[in-house]
């Protein structure tokens, strides 16, 4: 069954609304799904959403996609930054992928500065909070659509 949009949650996300509230908000993961699929049934998309916490799990999650999606969502969450196996996945299937953060990556720890997966992503946004998902599911529409001439 093939689909527009498939939405990865990496690890610690299942946490949300509990999980250092003043970094990534207070809702819940529930709530944030909620969010993405009324994005996607507004713009006629169909999306499907999981967590994972597993690297493993994330790079079968992957590779499913790249056979039932057109363009991933994802937050690889702490895996963003050493995961080349995450990113190795994301360049094999060759669909649009957009990784998504809640923080700002960038104005936190050093560690976070490095992205191994943000380099085969089709771009990156981060910062705004459960709305960041919104906004990716936004620019993944925009990748879908027909191209204008």
């Amino acid at each position: 069954m093939q689909i527009d949009i498939a939405v990865i949650h990496g690890p610690n996300l299942n946490l949300l609304g509990t999980r250092e509230p003043g970094v990534y908000g207070s809702r819940t993961l529930a709530e944030v799904d909620t969010q993405i699929m009324t994005a996607a049934h507004e713009l006629g998309l169909g999306v499907t959403i999981a967590q994972y916490s597993g690297e493993g799990e994330i790079v079968d999650a992957i590779h499913a996609a790249g056979e039932h999606a057109r363009a991933i969502v994802i937050n690889p969450a702490a895996y963003t930054h050493y995961s080349v196996a995450i990113r190795d996945a994301i360049a094999a299937v060759a669909i649009p992928t957009i990784e998504v953060h809640l923080s700002n990556t960038a104005a936190r720890e050093d560690f976070r500065s490095i992205g191994m997966t943000s380099a085969v992503a089709q771009g990156t946004i981060a910062g705004f909070g459960a709305y960041s998902y919104v906004l990716a599911i936004h620019a993944a529409a925009e990748l879908l659509a027909p191209k204008r001439t």
